[in-house]
């Protein structure tokens, strides 16, 4: 057998998430299906992570076997003539043996759009950001610090996946002006992220930004490990995977040259041998 990496793009609006569920659409259901037609048979493809129902990717990494027969096939070109028009390949090409797009990752970033205007949202917008109106920006920025390092982030984490513990090092939480002018842009990186922990993480943030909590009480709220005492859940249209990184970091160079262009430079924000990702 031979295994196949994609990078794969997807508008998350009109999916059931990641995850292949019965009677549901999602994009591994999506995949799985051009797949199978094209290997004349049933291919299991394995995702980075399992983003939620409504949340976006423009850097989702998943593999497959084939055999060997089928190694000269034009992935790229022969997904893409049988997708829908919201999931893109952008890269296919060959993996080693060992490589897990979960299981090797080393670590992720995610981005997350507010709509800042109090009065008005863009119609063209509102699939893609959250419009949580006017925040104050350095309160949520002094908040932001308290994020930064290794934590036990159960607070954070919304029920739904076992894991083996709640403990990330995130490396980034930052924001900048996004692409719109009411628009603010906040990226996350960590070596693994927990259940919806990203928009919980955003969930808290405007409620700093819009005085509800403190920028010093977000210490207490990670320290507490009490998911029913943090701040409510951001909406899902608002996130994005945007960046999975691993040892070797070819398929996401092209990804993260992208996204220093927006404002960001995430190799200085990633600490070196920081160890393996933690999956989420």
């Amino acid at each position: 057998m031979t295994r196949i990496r994609l990078r794969v793009a997807y508008d998350g609006t009109d999916f059931c998430g990641w995850q292949i569920q019965p009677a549901q659409r999602t994009v591994q259901g999506v995949l799985e299906e051009a797949l199978s037609r094209i290997a004349g048979g049933f291919v299991r493809v394995h995702g980075s992570g399992r983003t939620d129902s409504g949340v976006h990717a423009l850097c989702q990494i998943c593999h497959f076997d084939v055999a060997e027969s089928r190694t000269h096939i034009p992935w790229q070109r022969a997904l893409n003539a049988l997708l829908p028009d919201d999931v893109s390949v952008l890269e296919a090409g060959l993996a080693a043996s060992d490589f897990h797009s979960r299981y090797s990752a080393l670590s992720k970033t995610y981005a997350y759009t507010l709509w800042l205007a109090p009065d008005f949202l863009l119609p063209q917008r509102r699939k893609y950001v959250w419009a949580c109106g006017p925040v104050d920006a350095a309160a949520m920025a002094t908040a932001a610090e308290e994020l930064l390092g290794t934590h036990d982030f159960a607070c954070f984490q919304n029920t739904g996946t076992p894991v083996s513990d709640t403990v990330r090092t995130m490396t980034l939480a930052r924001s900048h002006a996004g692409g719109c002018e009411h628009e603010v842009v906040w990226r996350f990186s960590a070596d693994g992220f927990l259940k919806q922990m990203v928009r919980n993480i955003m969930g808290c943030l405007v409620a700093v930004g819009r005085g509800k909590v403190s920028p010093s009480d977000v210490r207490s709220i990670i320290k507490g490990k009490d998911r029913t005492v943090a701040p409510g859940t951001a909406p899902a249209q608002g996130l994005c995977l945007e960046l999975v990184r691993y040892p070797d970091s070819d398929a996401a160079n092209e990804v993260e040259r992208g996204v220093e262009n927006r404002g960001e430079r995430l190799e200085d924000k990633y600490e070196s041998g920081a160890g393996p990702s933690r999956h989420g």
